[in-house]
């Protein structure tokens, strides 16, 4: 399951897939916001893409959720959102039952991250949770980054900068990754 965001969470999502063991990986599930129509498109045209090269068929789904905050909204009304995007986010792991959940940081990651930690507290299936923070982030870690962090809802959480894995100790340093 490979949670996307708008723009750059995308974009740095889709060059990570492209070193990765596609075949190996797969089926895919991709998480979208419901709000953001251009993800989901250009993940099905890279898939295309990949599909092309190798001669192959295109084994994947795409899902949407809500976001649990939209850019400018309150602190008070994301609340609310946030727990509808759980409730949403809880039916789409649960019907894919991922053994795998790769996100990079968009806030659509955090409900599906925290259903797959709770799925995998009650013992409903076994998935691991991989959180590769974004390129972009030097010294300080995002929100999204904070969030699964210190909620401790990821099996690895992996930095591309020194600096950062100094910081967060339980982090791993992999140097850039695309």
């Amino acid at each position: 399951m490979i949670v996307l965001g708008s723009g750059g969470h995308t974009a740095e999502m889709l060059m990570l897939l492209e070193s990765m063991d596609r075949d190996f990986y797969c089926p895919r599930v991709y998480v979208a916001a419901n709000t953001d129509t251009m993800s989901a498109a250009r993940a099905l045209s890279r898939e295309q893409e990949w599909a092309g090269s190798k001669g192959s068929s295109v084994a994947l789904t795409v899902e949407a959720i809500p976001r649990g905050r939209e850019v400018g909204q309150s602190y008070f009304t994301s609340a609310f959102t946030t727990l509808y995007s759980l409730l949403c986010a809880a039916r789409v792991v649960l019907r894919h039952k991922p053994q795998l959940v790769l996100v990079n940081g968009p806030s659509t990651c955090v409900p599906v991250c925290a259903m797959a930690c709770l799925y995998r507290m009650l013992a409903l299936f076994d998935c691991r949770v991989v959180y590769v923070e974004s390129i972009a982030r030097v010294r300080k870690l995002s929100l999204s980054g904070k969030i699964l962090y210190y909620g401790r809802m990821v099996d690895r959480f992996l930095v591309q900068w020194p600096e950062l894995q100094v910081r967060f100790p339980r982090s791993v340093y992999t140097g850039r990754l695309y």
